[in-house]
Parts: structure tokens; C-alpha cells; sequence
């Protein structure tokens, strides 16, 4: 029996998490996407904590324009954050979604606002 979506989603997510990891000096990015928001964690694996954090729901990110336009703000919003924090180097975790569109635009916007992954 073929695989739903979600599933295969899973399926990829549960691999490529077994090859990525992040810390408290290379946090992991962690991208999940909705129909309609889309939300950002800088995440340490190793205490197992949020560093920061940003998403579409918040004030601060304007919702103005194409779901893409958000998405890339919410990717300098939460480079903003992660500078504050003096953190500069990423792992980006794409968390099982295509790295196409949405999850495309917050990593270019992220670069843009000073991360390098």
C-alpha cells in the first residue's frame, strides 16, 4: 500500500534527522510549515532546548503579501533573533518538507539577515 503524504514527510524527516544534530555553538534550524503559517526554531539537541524562535503568527513579522514574502521575513526575523543571541553558524533542517518555495524563501531570507549555513 502506497504511502500518504504525511507519511513519506515522516519517512524523510526521521532520516535525514538521524544525519544532522545541532548544539549550543551549531543550532539546528527547524523549519515547519501549515496551509497557512509557517514557523521557525533555532534548537540545541544536546540539552535539548528552543534558542529562538519565530513564526507568521507573531507582531513583529509582517503578514502583508504571498505566503513566500512572509516566509522569507519570518527567516530575517528569526536571523535577527539568533544574532542577538550571538549566534552566526546554522544547521538547516528542512524537516521532510521540499526545500522548494516556502522552506526556500525562509532560508534565503535567514541568509540575508546574517546566518550562514
Amino acid at each position: 500500500m502506497a504511502l500518504s503524504k504525511v507519511e513519506k514527510r515522516i519517512r524523510i524527516k526521521r532520516r535525514v534527522r538521524g544525519k544532522i544534530s545541532g548544539s549550543s555553538e551549531l543550532p539546528r534550524l527547524s523549519v515547519y510549515k501549515s496551509n497557512k503559517e509557517i514557523y521557525a526554531q533555532l534548537i540545541d539537541d544536546n540539552s535539548g532546548k528552543t534558542l529562538a524562535s519565530a513564526s507568521s503568527r507573531e507582531k513583529g513579522v509582517e503578514a502583508n503579501g504571498t505566503k513566500t514574502e512572509v516566509s522569507a521575513a519570518v527567516g530575517k526575523a528569526i536571523a535577527a533573533k539568533a544574532i542577538a543571541a550571538g549566534i552566526e553558524n546554522i544547521v538547516f533542517d528542512r524537516n521532510g518538507f521540499v526545500y522548494h518555495g516556502r522552506i526556500k524563501a525562509l532560508a534565503d531570507g535567514a541568509r540575508e539577515g546574517g546566518l550562514k549555513f
